[in-house]
């Protein structure tokens, strides 16, 4: 009967019913859903956990975590490691929200749809914070990662885990920081809401296309600053020496 009813959540899982970081209902819940007993669904649950789809929460409960952890920790320590291994993370990201961004238009259930508009009416919103950009840029571009409806993509997304929170706050707070950035900003994720909930598969590939190419320009920007420097510094050491 375990094995039954694991089967049955790795179903959910894999399908995108279950996203990454969700909470599953508790033992109870789950029990009268299948209409099985407690003791079945924990030991189910017991089966997750060993094969890492699943971790208990502090406090009590469970959520989906794909063994994201251990997978981000390593990530993270790559991209502290060297600062080049951010840019590269920009673009192989850049290339899966471009790829979301068409799914989500062709795809995304009403739910989602209403989920990513009030995530992006939280961005336009003049009473927001400026300490909350990151994150709801971030929640922003999550929103439409769900609405992908790819359980592949969104278990991507839980493996980039922490490293996306430090890479969006680099983003609004150091690369663009300025009130004309954060404008550019705001239209850009008008741009690509406008397309996906007119469900128009091109002009939201596009849309995310342009607004992921103003984040790997500055980027490069950067790189041929520091390339620019270093070279001015060189004749300079070689004199000293």
């Amino acid at each position: 009967m375990a094995d039954r009813i694991a089967s049955e959540l790795l179903r959910m899982i894999s399908s995108g019913e279950l996203a990454p970081g969700e909470r599953l209902p508790g033992e109870r819940q789950l029990a009268d859903m299948m209409g099985v007993s407690r003791v079945s669904v924990r030991a189910a649950l017991q089966q997750l956990k060993a094969q890492g789809f699943v971790t208990a929460v502090q406090g009590g409960g469970t959520r989906i975590t794909a063994a994201a952890d251990q997978l981000d920790s390593a990530l993270a320590r790559l991209v502290r490691a060297n600062r080049n291994n951010l840019h590269d993370l920009a673009e192989v990201r850049a290339n899966l929200e471009v790829w979301a961004a068409r799914r989500a238009a062709e795809r995304a259930t009403p739910e989602q749809l209403q989920e990513i508009e009030r995530c992006f009416a939280t961005i336009m919103s003049p009473d927001r914070p400026s300490r909350a950009k990151a994150e709801d840029d971030l929640n922003f571009h999550l929103a439409i990662a769900k609405a992908s409806n790819s359980a592949v993509f969104m278990h991507l997304m839980s493996i980039l885990g922490d490293i996306l929170e430090q890479m969006f706050a680099f983003h609004r707070y150091s690369l663009y920081s300025s009130p004309a950035d954060d404008r550019r900003f705001m239209e850009q994720h008008r741009a690509i809401w406008a397309a996906i909930q007119r469900g128009d598969g091109d002009a939201a590939e596009e849309a995310m296309r342009e607004h992921l190419s103003t984040v790997l320009s500055r980027y490069e920007e950067e790189k041929e600053e520091e390339e620019s420097l270093q070279a001015a510094q060189e004749p300079q050491a070689a004199a000293r020496g």
